[in-house]
């Protein structure tokens, strides 16, 4: 694989996400422009805003995820001797496995029951903007079952995990 694809793959979540971020501050300033100096506007930025700071949110949820860079408080756990650390962050991936697993599946039933609901200005179907919990909870409970085969292969090992 050249360099320029295994940095897509590795960074596909920060580079969508930003591509929406950069779409929702575009739109806003153009709409902003529109109001303040043209005294009209473009009504359909709302909408388009809102969908686009959606997707922001989950794809950028689980590229933190991935990389680890949610916050955590860890200064209780690493009191413990190694082996308790270990099984705590044992327990905690299965947690989140689970967790993750759950809230991909209430978000496909969302997704299921929003399907036939259209947005309020262009009217496409909601299912659209909804898309992004199953894609930002199916990235994560993807990315914790690998965190959770890893910290069992690293406990297996002996290693700390």
């Amino acid at each position: 694989m050249n360099k320029t694809a295994k940095f897509l793959l590795n960074h596909f979540e920060e580079i969508l996400a930003s591509i929406f971020i950069v779409i929702t501050t575009t739109l806003v300033l153009v709409n902003v422009f529109l109001r303040y100096f043209m005294k009209t506007g473009l009504f359909w930025t709302e909408e388009v805003t809102t969908s686009c700071f959606v997707w922001s949110v989950f794809l950028g949820s689980a590229a933190a995820y991935r990389r680890g860079q949610h916050i955590g408080v860890d200064i209780l756990v690493n009191k413990f001797p190694k082996p308790v650390r270990n099984l705590i962050k044992l327990i905690v991936n299965a947690v989140l496995v689970f967790t993750n697993g759950y809230l991909l599946y209430l978000s496909a039933v969302f997704v299921s029951m929003s399907y036939v609901k259209p947005t309020a200005v262009l009217g496409v179907s909601s299912a659209w903007v909804s898309a992004a919990l199953i894609v930002g909870f199916g990235l994560t409970t993807f990315y914790s079952i690998g965190y959770l085969l890893k910290c069992i292969r690293d406990i297996v090992a002996g290693k700390e995990v």
